[in-house]
């Protein structure tokens, strides 16, 4: 199947956070390879570090101040965010990848930060027109594989699935953590595609 892998960056976990880098990949499970062509990667328009910092986590000060700026300063207004992904959606590359149907959105942790802020900036009637009500979750696959025993405990954490894997450590910047979470699934769909085989045996 062909799914859009995207991830966002923002300034916390908090309903008020803003989005400052979007970034989507779509990839192929049959190939196994990603459309470099249609990969998107962009920062958002947010204020200025100095102004958010009273309310920021201690994570997001030591680790996120540059990104912040950057993107207050060079980011794209929400106006231009959602142009931009209208734009994108409607491309006749990404329509015939897609082969014209609603695209499938991938990620990790999806439900709890990612599609609630792209609703809330996009709008509601942009997600449920362009994309599938349909999502595929690294996180949820995980975890229904730990609870089959084939995963350590703790493997539905994006880190611990990326030293699992000698993957290095995860990147936090958008187009990174969006490809690395289509390899981590695309991994596990290799590792473990001889469950196929034993479905597909007959019954002696």
């Amino acid at each position: 199947m062909k799914y859009l892998s995207f991830d966002i960056e923002a300034t916390g976990l908090h309903e008020s956070c803003h989005i400052i880098e979007f970034a989507c990949i779509p990839f192929d499970t049959e190939t196994m390879t990603f459309e470099e062509d249609l990969k998107l990667d962009f920062l958002v328009k947010c204020p200025p570090f100095e102004e958010l910092k009273p309310d920021l986590d201690k994570w997001v000060i030591d680790n996120l101040e540059e990104l912040i700026n950057k993107a207050h300063n060079e980011g794209l207004t929400s106006a231009q965010f959602r142009s931009k992904m209208i734009s994108y959606v409607e491309d006749r590359k990404v329509k015939d990848y897609f082969e014209n149907k609603r695209i499938t959105l991938f990620g990790k942790s999806m439900n709890s930060i990612d599609i609630p802020f792209l609703s809330r900036d996009l709008g509601w009637d942009f997600m449920r027109t362009r994309f599938h009500h349909r999502t595929l979750d690294l996180t949820s696959f995980c975890k229904g594989l730990v609870d089959m025993g084939l995963l350590p405990t703790d493997s539905d954490s994006g880190s611990v699935l990326m030293d699992y894997f000698g993957l290095g450590e995860v990147a936090h910047t958008a187009l990174e953590d969006a490809k690395n979470t289509a390899i981590l699934y695309m991994k596990l769909l290799k590792k473990f595609v001889h469950l196929k085989d034993l479905m597909e045996a007959p019954n002696d």
